[in-house]
């Protein structure tokens, strides 16, 4: 029994009562139909949901989204600084927001501003109210920020602030 050599099939692994190469590939194919099938109906009904965000076109953003809060945040303080205004303004309302993925996240912003009482030299307070009177002044401002999160970088590509009594 040891000496016993095997006994040989006159066919290859695949071929079994005349089946060929091809007909293996099929019966392989025949078992990945189910799951390609599934796979691609569930990226159907996320992208019917809006799920999946598509690269290259802005989409409208929740106004209380963490990263738009450190955003809007980074808007005003640029703002601040590049200003020639004596006084600080201040983010009163977010407008509209918008979102698009690119290798990081571009936000384009419409936000209302208003001076306050808080001169810039000061040091900051915790809260400062708006001008009242001749001094109140009010401006709705579009921005385009563009965002790393994760890496904590911000910058302001483009920015137009406009009188907030000018229609928009």
């Amino acid at each position: 029994r040891c000496g016993r050599a095997r006994e040989q099939s006159p066919f290859l692994p695949w071929q079994q009562q005349g089946q060929g190469p091809a007909d293996a590939v099929e019966m392989k194919a025949r078992g990945l139909r189910t799951p390609l099938l599934l796979l691609l109906v569930t990226v159907v009904v996320m992208a019917k949901l809006n799920y999946i965000q598509r690269w290259g076109g802005f989409k409208e953003q929740a106004t209380s989204e963490k990263n738009m809060n450190s955003t809007v945040h980074f808007f005003i303080q640029s703002y601040n600084n590049a200003s020639n205004d004596t006084y600080l303004f201040q983010v009163q309302k977010l407008i509209q927001s918008q979102m698009q993925l690119t290798t990081g996240v571009e936000y384009l912003v419409t936000v209302k501003i208003g001076r306050t009482k808080c001169k810039k030299n000061e040091t900051k307070k915790a809260s400062c109210p708006l001008q009242s009177s001749k001094m109140k002044k009010s401006l709705i401002c579009t921005s385009l920020i563009y965002t790393v999160p994760w890496a904590n970088y911000y910058q302001i590509w483009n920015n137009s602030c406009q009188d907030s009594k000018v229609p928009i």
